[in-house]
């Protein structure tokens, strides 16, 4: 740090934690519906719902049977366990990628073990808020008698009495799995290409030095 101008100070990793989660929650407010529609039309279909004869056509057309029939708060059933989601798992799996890569030395496998770890950490910090924003995104869809849940905080528990605390972390190991080879792919490939335009320069402006103006050419 020593010599650092104060632009030039890389961020904590409590400010890089605190920022991610901050913005990945930016992120899910907007995206919100788009996720509770895929997950309409994930159940759709479903032997326990043939009460309810409503049906999802395309993510338009859910959106918008979403918002005739339940209203437009029904776009964002779940959202308060999709912002603790966020805040948990972006905060871990994008905030402390640097801190964690820095603890594996072997040249170009810190990334991915990184990836890795940042996403298995991740999931299995906030699994037990994506169970919850599930279950409201996918209860929303029933009638009002057959809504287990008055909210966040009784979801969770609704969830430990009844099905144990284990319920809470229902379907982790596909989670990690898949949230493994996500990290890795978009940190990574993000890692690579940022490093390969700041030894290129292309950001700031000026060209790599060349052969010429090398120290200890002629």
């Amino acid at each position: 740090m020593v010599g650092l101008k104060p632009p030039e100070v890389p961020p904590t990793a409590a400010v890089k934690f605190f920022s991610a989660g901050t913005a990945a929650c930016i992120a899910d407010l907007c995206t919100f519906p788009l996720d509770t529609a895929k997950v309409r039309l994930q159940i759709q279909g479903e032997e326990d719902r043939s009460t309810n004869t409503v049906e999802y056509r395309g993510v338009l057309g859910t959106l918008s049977t979403m918002v005739r029939t339940e209203g437009p708060r029904s776009l964002y059933s779940g959202l308060v366990a999709g912002l603790q989601r966020q805040m948990s798992f972006a905060s871990i799996r994008i905030g402390l990628y640097d801190s964690v890569k820095q603890l594996y030395t072997p040249k170009g496998a810190e990334r991915l073990l990184a990836g890795c770890t940042t996403g298995a950490v991740a999931v299995t910090c906030a699994q037990p808020t994506d169970v919850v924003k599930v279950r409201f995104q996918a209860l929303g869809a029933l009638p009002e008698s057959n809504r287990r849940y008055s909210g966040t905080v009784d979801a969770y528990k609704t969830i430990a009495r009844e099905e144990g605390v284990r319920g809470l972390w229902r379907g982790t190991l596909p989670n990690i799995a898949r949230n493994a080879i996500i990290n890795c792919g978009e940190l990574v490939t993000y890692d690579l290409i940022k490093d390969m335009l700041l030894r290129a320069q292309l950001m700031t402006g000026s060209s790599p030095p060349s052969c010429a103006s090398a120290p200890g050419t002629w």
